[in-house]
């Protein structure tokens, strides 16, 4: 058994897709999983899982979701170790300190066209960045990601994958549940 973290996208964000916390810990627990933590109520769940595979643990709740609810809710999903290694390969170290200007896109899979991300002259948009680093994509924005252009032209390149972003607080506050 591990421990698994799914990050639903676009839960209970500016009035759409309502999923309460108390129906996304439901919809879990009637899944098998257990030991079920519920994070902010905005799609982050972290739980012990019989043995699924992530890929389809995500697929499960997808189409959960779409059945109990209605939604067409993208669902990428991280195992333990998985999220604690996308932590130690931060990038921007330097971010740390100000833990809301690192945001990590978690993505179902190695996007195979970067090209529209490749194409992006990085230093036309400093002091912000960003890196590409298998699953994640790593963006920092010292002066916040919305004033960013960078942030809105990255998350504008198509990469074929489903993707959801979270701010480093949430991030190390997750494998924190996750260790727990």
């Amino acid at each position: 058994m591990s421990r698994q973290i799914a990050l639903l996208r676009g839960i209970n964000v500016g009035g759409h897709n309502s999923f309460p916390k108390a129906k996304q810990l439901a919809l879990a627990e009637s899944l098998g999983f257990r030991d079920v933590s519920v994070l902010l109520g905005t799609g982050n769940l972290v739980f012990t899982d019989p043995g699924t595979p992530p890929e389809e643990t995500a697929r499960l709740l997808h189409h959960r979701i779409a059945a109990d609810l209605g939604l067409d809710v993208p669902v990428v999903v991280r195992t333990r170790d998985e999220l604690a290694a996308a932590i130690a390969a931060n990038p921007f170290p330097q971010a740390v300190p100000d833990p809301k200007s690192l945001h990590v896109t978690f993505l179902s899979a190695a996007p195979t066209d970067t090209s529209r991300l490749a194409a992006l002259d990085e230093a036309a948009f400093a002091p912000d960045r960003f890196r590409l680093i298998g699953r994640e994509l790593y963006l920092w924005c010292p002066g916040g990601i919305g004033r960013s252009k960078l942030a809105e032209r990255v998350s504008r390149a198509p990469l074929g994958v489903t993707a959801t972003a979270r701010n480093w607080n949430t991030v190390t506050k997750l494998l924190a549940l996750a260790d727990g």
